[in-house]
């Protein structure tokens, strides 16, 4: 069942062939060959207890408990016994592994980390993993709850601690999944959310220190992009200024096949913010966005002191109701699986975190049916954003040329943006 090899330099190894058919080795190091030979019969009986399923007999178990940690270990790398780590796994060394094993972005390593944290707390570190049962996960989140932890951060914890033991149950640690039926309860957190309205972003973009800054914010408000990620990966070939379109690079959703990046329209709000920055780029510059690209970059406190600077209190969570709002105004004029497309969501994921009910709502209920039909085109357009006198249409905007940066035709000038808003140029 089993042989011995030795190499040149005297180290001996056993040879045997597992169930599987592959072929397996267990180096024993510079031994005798009577060790070897007495090695070997222990191997032998390990494959034969494996084959007939039950565990080996005991003098073999006592001669298995004698063996030091990197005999043991070799044992089970070849199957023939459980890893006494693994075996014996505490609750801080599985979540460790969990997280190695784990390809994801930084921010969700984060959250992993939290949840860590938070039940390293609980528990203790060196809580025996097989220990932990369902009814102890159920007392660890109410020991989140009586921490004052928000519902919310309490699900998102739950949920990542499933899956750390799901992963468990997976490697065979535990036989089942102790928070498989924990409550999570919502992610949503209802009171955070704020529509940020056009007169908001106005404002806003008029205390801009500069032509970069209103371009994050319009990416954020009209773009309907996730910041910093998407806006840190928009390159400038990214803009098909021909067509009207830019593609977004889904730095979120790159690991699911398919969803890798997307492409949204030039909205002319959009395309003006672009154009801004567009003529100020050096040539040869490849990133729209040239600044705040190092990870101590932190937007949201500039974004902080740009709102107080334009009198504007600063809204909860402040770049994703920027993209809540866009979303939010988007689905009042396109389907939603169009504006799932644009802004790379599910219809799912934006009922529960991004769509609102705005104050609008409420006064378009409010008015007579007559006055709905009797309401022109135009104001319809401008109250659903289509139109903005300081944003300029399309039939203003302009495509670039700039060499090494865009290959496109002559375009017309049409507007600039100033400190007070975009303002119309002469055409020449």
């Amino acid at each position: 069942m089993a042989s011995i090899g030795t190499d040149p330099n005297g180290y001996r190894r056993i040879l045997f062939v597992a169930r599987d058919g592959s072929r397996k080795t267990i180096r024993i190091g510079k031994t005798t060959r009577r060790q070897a030979e007495a090695f070997k019969v222990k191997v032998e009986q390990l494959i034969a207890a494996a084959v007939l399923g039950h565990p080996p007999d005991e003098e073999t178990s006592r001669w298995l408990a004698e063996r030091d940690d990197l005999i043991h270990a070799r044992l089970a790398a070849v199957g023939l016994v459980k890893s006494r780590r693994t075996v014996n796994m505490t609750l801080d060394q599985m979540l460790a592994e969990f997280l190695a094993a784990l390809t994801v972005k930084s921010s969700t390593i984060t959250t992993c980390e939290q949840t860590r944290a938070t039940l390293v707390e609980y528990f203790g570190a060196t809580m025996p993993l097989r220990e932990i049962g369902p009814l102890q996960a159920e007392k660890w989140r109410q020991f989140m709850k009586g921490k004052g932890l928000a519902e919310p951060t309490i699900s998102k914890r739950v949920k990542t601690a499933r899956q750390a033991f799901r992963r468990a149950v997976k490697w065979k640690l535990i036989a089942e999944n102790p928070f498989e039926d924990v409550k999570a309860g919502a992610q949503t957190n209802r009171a955070r959310m704020h529509f940020v309205t056009r007169e908001k972003m106005q404002k806003a973009l008029n205390a801009c220190p500069d032509a970069e800054w209103r371009l994050i914010v319009v990416l954020s408000r009209i773009g309907g992009l996730r910041c910093p990620s998407e806006h840190l990966a928009l390159t400038w070939p990214d803009a098909d200024w021909e067509h009207s379109q830019v593609r977004i690079k889904s730095c979120k959703t790159e690991h699911i096949k398919g969803h890798e990046e997307r492409v949204i329209p030039m909205f002319p709000e959009l395309r003006r913010a672009l154009l801004d920055v567009f003529e100020q780029a050096a040539p040869g510059e490849r990133f729209v966005i040239t600044r705040y690209r190092t990870k101590n970059s932190n937007l949201r406190t500039q974004l902080t002191r740009i709102l107080k600077r334009a009198g504007v209190a600063p809204w909860p969570r402040l770049f994703h109701n920027l993209r809540s709002s866009r979303q939010t105004e988007l689905s009042e004029r396109f389907p939603a699986h169009v504006v799932c497309q644009w802004m790379g969501n599910s219809e799912k994921i934006a009922k529960n975190h991004y769509l609102q009910v705005t104050d609008s709502h409420f006064l378009k209920a409010l008015e007579e049916p007559s006055e709905c039909a009797a309401q022109n085109p135009a104001q319809q357009a401008l109250e659903s954003g289509c139109a903005d006198s300081q944003w300029g249409g399309a039939e203003n905007a302009k495509t670039p040329e700039k060499p090494g940066l865009a290959n496109s035709r002559e375009y017309a000038r049409g507007s600039v943006m100033t400190p007070t808003g975009f303002e119309p140029v002469s055409r020449p």
